[in-house]
């Protein structure tokens, strides 16, 4: 029988392949990983991107309502209250009366005598359109 030689060479170039392979594999997982950093990066951009233009539009919006023009034409329009030298209007609801019922048309049947009750089951008496 043949007996194998062990050979230090032979067994560096196998751990070097060995080594090799899991450098691969790790290499591999760290590129998935940074992949999904990235994903999520853009995600995260995106929202602040959104945040930013809503919190610039907010903060127009209160300076707007704070504005002297704005708040007085609420006041006036709105707010139903009056300027100085104005004289308010109030309407009142017009006085109680009590409604007039309109009444409901009876529909008298129209009086049928048995005989042309007998003609119009047998036949029928309606006119033919021309």
């Amino acid at each position: 029988m043949k007996r194998l030689q062990f050979s230090w060479k032979y067994a560096l170039i196998i751990g070097g392949i060995i080594m090799a392979a899991y450098l691969l594999m790790d290499f591999n997982s760290r590129v998935a990983e940074m992949h999904q950093f990235n994903t999520q990066k853009e995600l995260v951009a995106a929202t602040v991107t959104s945040l930013v233009i809503e919190n610039l539009t907010l903060k127009t919006q209160i300076a707007e309502a704070n504005s002297e023009e704005v708040v007085a034409k609420w006041a006036y329009q709105d707010g139903h209250m009056v300027r100085p030298g104005d004289v308010p209007v109030i309407p009142l609801p017009a006085l109680q009366t009590t409604p007039v019922p309109t009444p409901t048309p009876r529909v008298t049947p129209a009086v049928v005598s048995n005989w042309q009750m007998w003609v119009y089951l047998f036949v029928d008496p309606q006119p033919a359109n021309p």
